[in-house]
C-alpha cells in the first residue's frame, strides 16, 4: 500500500511539476526551506539529548533513585521551555535595546514570544526555528547544572533553580558571547556552540550546588579518604555516551544555522575527531595508570572531548580538532581525581567533563583557530600557531573567566538564598532510602526493590 502511495505521488510529480512548488518559489525560499529543515532537526537531535542526560545520570547513580531522576528531567525540560519562553529568549536575543549601550550585557524584548506564523522575505531562517534551536542548549546546559545535586536534593530544589537558571543566569552568558550586540561577541569571542555558554555554565551551576549540598551520605570518611559510590548500570552509561554523541551532531553542526556551501558537514566532521581523541587518550590514561581500562573513564574521554571540540569544531583544521579531543581525554581522567581529593562529590563528573574540557575547549582555540575560519566565520582572530599573535588566546581566556565569574557568584548566591529559606537538601532519612521512594511515593525499578526488601 505505502509503495503504491508512493510511487503514484512520484509519478504525478513527474506529470505535473507545478504541484511540488506550486508557488514557483525563488531561490532565496528554497534556501531558507533546506536551513529550516536542518535546523529543527538539528534542534530535535539537542533535544533528544536529554534521554543521553536521563540515561547517564541515572546510571551513573543508585537504582533507588532512578525514577527520581528520570522525572525530574522531563518535568524540568518542560519548566525550561516555559521560563525560556517567557523571559529567557528575551534576555539573550532580544533586540528592542540594540541601539543602547545596555545592550552590551543584556537583551530585551520578546517577552512571552510571538513568532510570526512564518518567515518573512529574505530571512535564512523563521524565528520559529531558531527560538526552539536556543530552547534545546538551555536545556543541555541546565541537564549539566543537575549533576551537582543527584542523589541529594529535594524537588522543590529543582523546581526553583530552574526557574532562576533559565531567567538569570544561562541567558546572560548566551548573549554576552553569541547575541550580535553582546560585548564578548563584539571583542571576538569564539564559542561555536557553546564550550563556555552551555558546559562551563552548567557545570559552575553544578560545583555552587555540590558545595552547598555537601557530599552524600558515606562518599567520604572522617579522615578525607573516599568512598566510590558505583552507578548501577554500566550499560546505560555507554547507551547515553553514544545518545549524546550523536546528538552533538545537532548540537555542533546546527550551529552553522543553514545549509549554505556545505560547511556544517565539515563542523561535523571535526566533531567527530574530538569525540574520539577523548575515548581513546582517556582509555589509554586510565589503563597507564590504574593498570586496568576502566569504562566510566572512557565514557568520560567521548563526552571531553566533545565538549572541549564544541567551541573550536569551526575554527580549527582537522589535526588540531584531534589533538583537542586528545588533551581532553588525559584532562578529563587528573581533573576527576583533582575534585575527588579537595571532596567535592560529583556524581556524573560534570566539573571534570563539562567544566574542566570546556575550559580547555575554549582555550583551545586561542592556540589553534586559523585566520582563514575566523574571517569566514567573521568572528575573531587565528591563534597563535597560525599567526603567532597572542590576542585570541586573550579574548577566550577573558571570556572563560568573565562568564565563569559571572555564573559562580550568580549560583552560590541564588542557591544560597534558597538553602536558607528552603533548604536544598532531603533528609539523612529519605536520602538513604532513596528519592524514589521518598519525593514520589513508588520505585523506579519496583520488582527490584521488592525483591531487596523480602530479603531483609
Amino acid at each position: 500500500m505505502v509503495k503504491k502511495l508512493i510511487l503514484s505521488l512520484g509519478a504525478l510529480m513527474l506529470l505535473f511539476p507545478a504541484m511540488a512548488f506550486a508557488d514557483d518559489p525563488s531561490a532565496g525560499t528554497l534556501n531558507m526551506g533546506l536551513n529550516s529543515i536542518w535546523v529543527l532537526v538539528a534542534a530535535v537531535l539537542v533535544i533528544l539529548m536529554q534521554g543521553g542526560f536521563i540515561l547517564l545520570e541515572s546510571g551513573s547513580t543508585r537504582m533507588k533513585n532512578a525514577g527520581h531522576i528520570a522525572g525530574k528531567t522531563i518535568f524540568t525540560l518542560g519548566l525550561c521551555t516555559l521560563v525560556y519562553w517567557a523571559v529567557g529568549y528575551a534576555f539573550a536575543f532580544g533586540a528592542d535595546n540594540a541601539e543602547n549601550s545596555i545592550s552590551k550585557f543584556i537583551g530585551w524584548g520578546s517577552y512571552l514570544f510571538a513568532p510570526a506564523v512564518s518567515a518573512a522575505e529574505g530571512e535564512a531562517l523563521p524565528s520559529t526555528i531558531f527560538f526552539v534551536f536556543q530552547l534545546a542548549f538551555a536545556a543541555v546546559s541546565l541537564s549539566i547544572a543537575w549533576g551537582g545535586f543527584a542523589e541529594r536534593a529535594k524537588l522543590s530544589a529543582y523546581l526553583v533553580f530552574t526557574v532562576l537558571f533559565t531567567a538569570l543566569i544561562y541567558p546572560v552568558i548566551a548573549h554576552w558571547i553569541w547575541s550580535p550586540t553582546g560585548w564578548l561577541f563584539a571583542e571576538g569571542a569564539q564559542d561555536y556552540a557553546g564550550s563556555t555558554v552551555v558546559h562551563l555554565t552548567g557545570a559552575l551551576a553544578a560545583f555552587a550546588a555540590t558545595v552547598l549540598l555537601k557530599p552524600r551520605i558515606g562518599r567520604f570518611n572522617k579522615d578525607g579518604s573516599a568512598n566510590e559510590i558505583l552507578g548501577h548500570n554500566q550499560v546505560f552509561g555507554a547507551l547515553s555516551v553514544l545518545i549524546l554523541w550523536v546528538g552533538w551532531f545537532g548540537f555542533n553542526a546546527g550551529s552553522a544555522l543553514g545549509v549554505g556551501d556545505g560547511f556544517f558537514g565539515y563542523v561535523a566532521f571535526n566533531t567527530q575527531l574530538g569525540a574520539a581523541g577523548g575515548a581513546v587518550a582517556a582509555l589509554l590514561i586510565s589503563w597507564l595508570v590504574n593498570g586496568k581500562a576502566d569504562i566510566p573513564t572512557t565514557l568520560n574521554g567521548a563526552l571531553a572531548g566533545l565538549v572541549a571540540i564544541t567551541a573550536s569544531c569551526a575554527f580549527v583544521d582537522p589535526w588540531a580538532a584531534v589533538v583537542i579531543g586528545l588533551l581532553a581525554g588525559v584532562l578529563v581522567f587528573f581533573s576527576a581525581k583533582f575534585f575527588e581529593k579537595i571532596k567535592v562529590d560529583d556524581p556524573i563528573y560534570a566539573l571534570s567533563v563539562h567544566g574542566a574540557a570546556g575550559v580547555w575547549g575554549t582555550l583551545a582555540n586561542g592556540i589553534f583557530a586559523t585566520d582563514e575560519l575566523a574571517t569566514k566565520l567573521n568572528v575573531g582572530k587565528g591563534g597563535i600557531i597560525d599567526t603567532g599573535n597572542w590576542h585570541q588566546m586573550w579574548v577566550q581566556l577573558e571570556s572563560v573567566l568573565v562568564c565563569g565569574g559571572y555564573v559562580l557568584v550568580v549560583s552560590f548566591v541564588l542557591l544560597g538564598i534558597m538553602k536558607v529559606v528552603m533548604g536544598l537538601r532531603v533528609t539523612e532519612e529519605q536520602e538513604i532510602i532513596g528519592l524514589d521512594l521518598s519525593e514520589h511515593g513508588t520505585f523506579g525499578y519496583p520488582e527490584q526493590m521488592k525483591k531487596a526488601q523480602q530479603s531483609l
